[in-house]
């Protein structure tokens, strides 16, 4: 090799180096910002936290008899026609009911129709053939809004179907709840400190230590720093494949560069470029 392409080489990988510990930097200034309302981050510390979900639900719920047997975070379910969606936190307790913990920042992902869609999968995923309906365990859908979604300025908003009877209305008790949780509320109860540490970035000054002991080790310890890095750098390079495979799409649909050309440009296999021009012309 001749001195000039290995000093290029070499400056290559100086360049390289700069730009991982770049990287690394920003992503250890964005995780000490992160906060349990960052449903990412709410995820990766409640993944097997029994003692977290079970504060959570025995707050939000008011109820002190929930012992949780499973947590699944990032778990996607499917109804018959293949339509999905990922529940950010999906627990069950010893007596089979089933909740699904959604954090939302935008008010637009916390609608009425996402509600009952999430409620709808929770069901379909509940009954196996040959249940008798009428034995179908209870479900919770649980919407946690960085706002006060509902604008009523107040820290819990049940959802609940009702028989209307003449003038009377009428539980209704399928077993089905929906509840909006104020993120927003601040008051000097259970519920207003757990918004608190929803939304608090700093683990030794959050209420309740179930939920400050997973924030301190991912924020503060060496080992939990470096796995909640390399979730960050992974999160970055999904969604750069994402963009790159959006750009790729919309050249394939323009028809005017061979896919070879199209893989140069955005930096995908070849393979990946092809199978999108593929699904490009099926679904076009």
């Amino acid at each position: 090799m001749n001195t000039t392409a290995q000093l290029r080489q070499e400056d290559i990988a100086q360049r390289h180096q700069e730009d991982t510990a770049r990287l690394r930097q920003k992503d250890l200034e964005r995780l000490q910002l992160l906060r349990y309302i960052d449903d990412d981050f709410m995820t990766v510390c409640l993944a097997d936290n029994f003692e977290g979900v079970e504060l959570i639900l025995r707050i939000v719920l008011k109820r002190k008899d929930i012992t949780i047997t499973s947590v699944r975070t990032q778990e996607p379910l499917k109804n018959l026609q293949g339509r999905s969606a990922v529940l950010d936190v999906h627990a069950v307790d010893s007596t089979d009911k089933e909740f699904d913990i959604e954090i939302q920042r935008s008010d637009a992902g916390a609608g009425a129709k996402r509600a009952r869609h999430n409620s709808s999968l929770l069901d379909a995923h509940i009954v196996k053939p040959g249940d008798d309906t009428e034995e179908i365990p209870d479900s919770y859908v649980i919407f946690i809004t960085e706002n006060d979604a509902m604008k009523g300025s107040r820290p819990l908003y049940p959802v609940e179907r009702y028989v209307t009877i003449g003038e009377k209305k009428v539980w209704f008790g399928d077993g089905s709840h929906i509840l909006y949780v104020n993120g927003k509320y601040r008051g000097d109860d259970e519920i207003g400190k757990l918004m608190h540490d929803f939304s608090c970035t700093d683990p030794d000054n959050m209420n309740y230590e179930a939920l400050a002991k997973r924030a301190r080790y991912f924020k503060k310890d060496e080992k939990g720093m470096a796995a909640m890095c390399k979730i960050l750098e992974d999160m970055r390079n999904e969604a750069a494949r994402e963009a790159a495979q959006k750009t790729a799409i919309r050249m394939i649909r323009a028809g005017k560069m061979p896919l070879e050309d199209i893989a140069d440009y955005t930096e995908l296999p070849l393979d990946t470029v092809k199978e999108l021009a593929s699904r490009t012309v099926r679904f076009a």
